[in-house]
């Protein structure tokens, strides 16, 4: 008889949910899908900043993975600029991206 009943879980009852309710729902499981941010030793700061400088002197291509919007996110391109007083760089990617130095978690150049 269990075989007979499909159950539909929350989209059979999103219909009489108010639209309240519906959003509240969303945003639960979105915050339940949330990444922290980790937390990078000394060593790995020091040999981030090592592959930015060479990328952006040799004008080679990286990929960077970093953190933001609580997710982790990759971007492939080449570095235009460094900025260490604002804290950010610039990456050439399909339009100009600005990425966080604070929010890199790894570099790798291509």
């Amino acid at each position: 008889m269990s075989d007979e009943i499909r159950d539909r879980g929350t989209k059979k009852w999103t219909s009489i949910m108010l639209p309240e309710h519906v959003e509240a729902l969303k945003k639960m499981y979105a915050e339940e899908e949330r990444k922290d941010k980790p937390i990078l030793d000394e060593q790995k700061k020091i040999e981030i900043d090592f592959l930015l400088k060479a990328a952006l002197n040799n004008d080679a291509t990286v990929k960077i993975q970093y953190y933001a919007d609580y997710d982790y996110c990759t971007v492939e391109g080449k570095l235009l600029m460094i900025d260490v007083l604002g804290g950010y760089l610039k990456i050439e990617h399909n339009d100009l991206e600005d990425i966080y130095l604070h929010d890199i978690l790894d570099v790798s150049i291509l």
